[in-house]
């Protein structure tokens, strides 16, 4: 049988081992590098903490695995990640699709969020469909540049190439419907610009491995292109030979770490100060979280066991007095 101090000690290793060592070992894997099938890189991240501070909050992977990338305007799907040629392709659901020929169905315009380092690309090119000839200058470019040069970038282009040849679908479009090409340098005159048109759609310029000039296709979706940020810090923690380790960031303070297999750092992870002086510099987000739902789950059994104990046993943990009953 066993006594009761003895109980008390077992029970304490069984609960560390259960609920607690497992989340404080967990914070070097917090880091996911895919979402379905897109691999997810440095400076990009879809946990806090991971990543560039620059790029925090933006991509989201959802339970089902469908990676989404987040803009005030809303949250659109991720179809592809180039790092090589760094840019993100989204598309958006609410855009003109072949599928909808000549029905135009009410549409708000996409943005970006001018704080972060995400730039539209200009290899997109956006079409009008329907606009208020009133409204909106709709001439062939060429020819509207010639007469009027100073209103160039003004005009809508109705001698557009892609829009007398619309990807996929040259004619999905009637003679009853018009389409323009204009490339908005703002959120603002996008918005002015579906005022007066009754629907619009993005085609980006697709890189294929041909010789020029046929080495671009025109593809629907919306290209937005990164940067990414090189330090030495980063790369020295990355570095194969100095721990092989990942970029982040503290989550309070945005100062850069090294996440490592056991412990965070400001360098890299076979750093020898971080034995010397035995740094353990923070946790990034989801550890604390993860720690505290195991020690409430830990409190949790370990009321029960005592309640169940006491029930059983006239001592649990220690000598019982007034002063050190729990219950």
């Amino acid at each position: 049988m066993i006594s009761g101090s003895h109980s008390c000690s077992w029970f304490l290793v069984i609960i560390s081992t259960i609920f607690i060592l497992p989340f404080i070992e967990a914070q070097s894997n917090l880091c996911r590098t895919t979402c379905g099938n897109i691999q997810i890189k440095y400076p990009l991240s879809i946990d806090d903490g991971c990543g560039s501070p620059y790029y925090r909050h933006i991509l989201v992977c959802s339970d089902t695995g469908k990676l989404e990338f987040r803009t005030p305007s809303g949250r659109y799907a991720v179809h592809n990640i180039s790092y090589s040629d760094p840019h993100i392709l989204v598309s958006d659901p609410y855009m003109w699709k072949c599928e909808d020929e000549n029905n135009f169905r009410a549409t708000r315009p996409f943005s970006l969020d001018t704080s972060t380092h995400f730039s539209l690309s200009s290899k997109n090119a956006y079409l009008f469909f329907n606009c208020s000839e009133k409204d909106v200058i709709i001439e062939p470019k060429p020819i509207f540049c010639e007469r009027f040069p100073e209103r160039c970038d003004s005009s809508c282009d109705s001698a557009s190439y892609l829009c007398r040849h619309l990807p996929g679908c040259p004619m999905a479009l009637n003679r009853g419907s018009s389409c323009c090409s204009y490339y908005p340098k703002a959120t603002e005159s996008l918005r002015l610009m579906l005022r007066y048109c009754a629907s619009y759609t993005s085609v980006y310029w697709r890189t294929i491995e041909i010789d020029p000039p046929y080495d671009q296709v025109p593809e629907y979706g919306i290209r937005v292109d990164f940067d990414i940020p090189v330090t030495t810090h980063c790369l020295q923690c990355e570095d194969n030979l100095r721990g092989d380790g990942t970029c982040g960031f503290d989550t309070q303070s945005q100062n850069f770490l090294c996440l490592c297999e056991k412990t965070n750092t400001t360098t890299y992870c076979t750093d020898p100060e971080n034995k010397k002086h035995g740094k353990r510099i923070g946790v990034i987000a989801g550890t604390t979280t993860a720690f505290s739902i195991a020690g409430a789950v830990g409190v949790g059994a370990g009321i029960w066991y005592l309640r169940k104990l006491r029930a059983t046993a006239p001592v649990a943990c220690g000598v019982e007095s007034n002063e050190n009953r729990l219950f």
